[in-house]
């Protein structure tokens, strides 16, 4: 491992120590994800997608950051898709549990409220399901989009706030890469279980958990953009 990777590592483990060491910083981090809900997905986002991005960099072309890349420009698009992201989840974790009372499940609410059973990983796996495959290519395809214009504008601020060319881009994606190995392998195999484990953890690590997996994101596109 090189010196740069030691950093990021660094910083990156760095960014999870004081809530994983001081209750008071937890309590702290808490309350804000409560209190200031879309400040707090916003800043998660920005900076740990962005990382995650950073390191997609790193595998494809053995460097974190270069000319161009954009890295407020990306910061900004990631802060507000965690803002929607987080709106999603409080969309399909209050709408999911109430279908399934049509379906015979009884005290949904409860459930998701209390410790780990059957019912709440059932519960979980329904929620996930249905944010993936109603909100996940949205996302995928919306991050897909704005990756391309801010690479077509230089990766400055200035160029970022022009005007998108959508339809250009749309017709340059790589849909045999975006839709075989993006939607149709991680989609399933991946996020779907991935963001059942996201629906049984307290709501105030929801988005952090799932911030976490957009580096993970980072790091599918990067294979996807390699195996291109």
């Amino acid at each position: 491992m090189k010196r740069k990777d030691l950093i990021f590592s660094f910083i990156y483990i760095g960014i999870f120590l004081p809530i994983l060491l001081s209750t008071t910083a937890y309590d702290h981090f808490a309350a804000f994800s409560r209190e200031w809900a879309f400040t707090a997905s916003f800043l998660k986002f920005a900076i740990l997608a962005t990382m995650g991005e950073m390191l997609g960099m790193r595998i494809r072309t053995g460097r974190y950051y270069n000319a161009g890349f954009g890295l407020l420009p990306r910061a900004i698009v990631w802060g507000f898709l965690g803002v929607f992201t987080k709106a999603a989840f409080m969309i399909f974790s209050g709408g999911v549990p109430y279908i399934t009372m049509y379906a015979g499940m009884h005290d949904t609410a409860a459930a998701m409220a209390g410790g780990l059973t059957v019912q709440k990983i059932m519960i979980s796996f329904l929620i996930s399901l249905f944010l993936n495959i109603f909100y996940a290519p949205v996302l995928m395809v919306t991050h897909k989009v704005t990756d391309s214009h801010i690479t077509m504008t230089g990766g400055s601020l200035k160029g970022f706030f022009t005007a998108i060319r959508v339809t250009e881009i749309l017709e340059n994606i790589n849909w045999n890469s975006m839709w075989g190995f993006v939607l149709r392998r991680s989609i399933p195999f991946f996020w779907i279980p991935a963001h059942t484990i996201t629906f049984l953890l307290l709501p105030e690590l929801q988005i952090l958990f799932a911030a976490v997996l957009s580096t993970v994101l980072g790091l599918i596109l990067a294979f996807a953009s390699r195996k291109k």
